[in-house]
């Protein structure tokens, strides 16, 4: 585990990005290709917004989508396939891109999906962290066990206040109640995970998932247990923390 604090989220975003890409980089010397796994939200843009401006070879890059809802339309101001679209597809010109797809004959898409990822191992994973610890939309307590790599699931009435907090959706009630989303199992069998968290909201996850042992209680706790997760906090983010965990 190695943590980094900057002063900023645009600080943040660049130091992450540049990280996300030498580690792409090296992995396509090695391997003439690379996978990885994207997350979306609020806390995600300036990362995006550096990560875009970096020097990969994109069109070697494969993308998998981490999560959607259930029966929302990609034409939704919250889709996270229409967010990936504009900010990261929009911006560069990849190999290929499988998403996640709540519409229509879903369950389809979950079969190929999980067989697409099975066939190699993903190289590079940005997870980012919920303000109930989440981490896709595994929410507390959080289901370890299942080696499926892609499920439905219920989302918390936090996560839903999450998503109304940052604007996707007026209200609790217009949140939908599922979710697809990425298992902890599958993000965990990523070589490297880079963890994105600025913003105070988050400052109290982060506090839980560095203090708490591993929990399903406290989802994010598991990728202490990886060999090469970095995350990486703003001044706000890492406040609850006070120095104790700084050094990694």
């Amino acid at each position: 585990m190695k943590i980094n604090v900057l002063e900023t989220p645009e600080q943040l975003g660049q130091v992450a990005a540049l990280h996300a890409a030498r580690f792409l980089n090296e992995r396509i010397r090695e391997n003439g290709k690379a996978r990885i796994i994207l997350s979306t939200g609020a806390s995600q843009f300036e990362f995006f917004k550096a990560f875009v401006k970096t020097d990969v070879d994109w069109n070697k890059v494969e993308m998998f989508h981490l999560d959607e809802y259930v029966h929302l339309p990609e034409s939704h101001p919250a889709s996270f396939r229409t967010y990936l679209k504009n900010r990261f597809l929009a911006e560069v010109n990849i190999k290929k891109a499988h998403f996640v797809n709540g519409e229509g004959d879903f369950a389809e898409n979950i079969r190929q999906l999980n067989a697409e990822i099975a066939k190699e191992r993903i190289d590079l994973a940005m997870i980012g962290i919920g303000e109930n610890a989440h981490i896709a939309f595994n929410d507390p307590p959080a289901d370890f066990a299942t080696k499926q790599p892609y499920m439905i699931v219920e989302l918390d009435e936090a996560c839903k206040r999450q998503q109304v907090g940052e604007g996707w959706f007026d209200s609790v009630a217009d949140v939908p109640k599922q979710a697809i989303t990425m298992s902890v199992h599958q993000i965990m069998q990523s070589d490297c995970i880079i963890s994105c968290v600025p913003h105070k909201v988050k400052a109290g996850a982060v506090r839980a998932t560095l203090e708490q042992e591993v929990t399903p209680a406290v989802p994010a706790t598991i990728l202490k247990t990886h060999p090469n997760w970095s995350l990486y906090l703003d001044r706000a983010s890492a406040s609850e923390i006070q120095g104790r965990f700084q050094n990694g």
